[in-house]
């Protein structure tokens, strides 16, 4: 247990921002999701939007400090080849 008021008032702090981290990580792994079974479908539109709204996400989550900007950019770079993806 915290000892001095800092560390209390840390504590407290801890606690309130894992809490709205974590909400942002589970709706990043949703969003991802999306892409991914989007990408399985034949509407190349939907799934540039899904992948779309998972980078940008992504973004947000980064200039939060929820995630480091590298592991950003390699799920950003990850997902760009169900954008890019030639269609059959």
């Amino acid at each position: 247990m915290a000892n001095t008021k800092s560390a209390i008032k840390a504590a407290r702090k801890a606690i309130r921002n894992s809490a709205r981290n974590q909400t942002t990580k589970t709706r990043l792994k949703t969003l991802g999701k999306a892409v991914a079974k989007a990408a399985t479908g034949t509407d190349a539109e939907v799934t540039r939007a899904a992948a779309i709204a998972y980078s940008s996400a992504l973004d947000r989550a980064v200039k939060s400090n929820v995630i480091h900007r590298n592991a950003a950019s390699n799920h950003k770079s990850q997902y760009a080849k169900y954008i890019f993806a030639p269609k059959k």
